[in-house]
């Protein structure tokens, strides 16, 4: 960090006060980039309120590059004086030095988006350094009435805690049915319908899996890839997903079992790409199988006390039951 900012002042890029030093945002020509905003229409939007160390700056908007320590606090050797670094300068160092110039993404929340990763790219514009070829700011997850989760707030809810009662897929499709900018929120209610969606996808796997030898469905692979190149439109593929899956059940009911194959194959890929992968229900118990098998012989054998009696052993021990002319199919609930 000290090599960095000592060639930056050498450059003449950054300057020296009395209480640190400071890059000049003049010498970056693109500075407001991530903000969308040029350094004009910045500084107009604070209004007539005092710019805190304006009057050591060059210009109101230059950031410090490192601030010298006061009585008490910790601090570093550097050729200015002792001090420590500004919060910036030691994002952009490591990333430089870690991925070096011109790596493919920088994501982050929303929140950092200025005056952070701001700060962090014009240092590396200031250094003549190719920076991220990508930035990506994220949403925030937020409580149902769309507060921002935070220990502050007290409202946090464990994702480690969350995923002891729900399958990790359940999350994540909920993520994935929220642009990834905007906010998604969490609760009971939205969380269970992904769970039930996610049992008819996996429904839908298990039904169809004499047809998982199909060629993707070109036009479905079409939409997937324009929807995730429009900067990853999430939201628009599981739609295209669910829509994808209709059309199949109701080719399965017709009997039109190329369109079946081509569509599984291509709701298959999808979710593979997404990290939703489906189960066939081929992770069940021997013994839970065999009870499934005892019900099938019991309903051939018209015992219908007998297949209820099993069908309700299995609900209560959280299978999902479900029979069909095919025969009887049994997931986890």
């Amino acid at each position: 960090m000290v090599d960095m900012i000592n060639t930056l002042v050498s450059d003449d890029k950054a300057y020296t006060t009395d209480d640190g030093v400071y890059l000049s945002i003049s010498s970056v020509p693109d500075y407001g980039l991530l903000a969308h905003q040029s350094l004009d229409d910045m500084l107009s939007g604070g209004g007539d309120r005092e710019v805190f160390g304006a009057s050591n700056k060059r210009h109101p908007s230059d950031f410090a590059l490192w601030k010298f320590s006061k009585p008490g606090e910790p601090s570093w050797p550097s050729p200015w004086g002792d001090g420590r670094p500004g919060w910036h300068s030691e994002c952009v160092v490591m990333s430089l030095d870690l991925l070096g110039e011109g790596f493919d993404l920088h994501c982050g929340g929303a929140d950092l988006r200025f005056p952070h990763h701001e700060n962090e790219r014009a240092q590396a514009v200031a250094l003549g350094k190719t920076f991220a070829n990508h930035w990506m700011h994220n949403g925030f997850v937020v409580d149902i009435e769309g507060e921002k989760m935070s220990k502050s707030l007290g409202n946090v809810l464990n994702l480690i805690d969350l995923l002891e009662k729900y399958d990790p897929r359940a999350y994540r499709m909920l993520l994935l049915q929220t642009h990834y900018r905007s906010p998604t929120r969490v609760g009971q209610e939205n969380i269970d319908a992904c769970v039930s969606a996610l049992a008819g996808l996996d429904s839908f796997a298990a039904r169809t899996s004499a047809h998982s030898n199909g060629t993707p469905d070109l036009t479905v692979m079409d939409q997937f890839t324009t929807a995730m190149d429009n900067d990853l439109d999430t939201t628009t593929v599981m739609a295209l997903v669910f829509d994808s899956v209709r059309r199949a059940n109701t080719a399965m009911d017709t009997g039109d079992a190329t369109t079946v194959s081509s569509v599984r194959a291509a709701v298959v890929e999808i979710l593979g790409a997404l990290g939703l992968e489906l189960s066939l229900g081929d992770d069940i118990d021997a013994d839970i199988v065999a009870k499934g098998v005892a019900l099938d012989a019991a309903r051939t054998a018209k015992d219908f006390a007998a297949a209820d009696a099993l069908r309700d052993e299995l609900q209560s021990l959280g299978y999902v039951v479900e029979t069909s002319k095919d025969g009887t199919r049994i997931r986890r609930g």
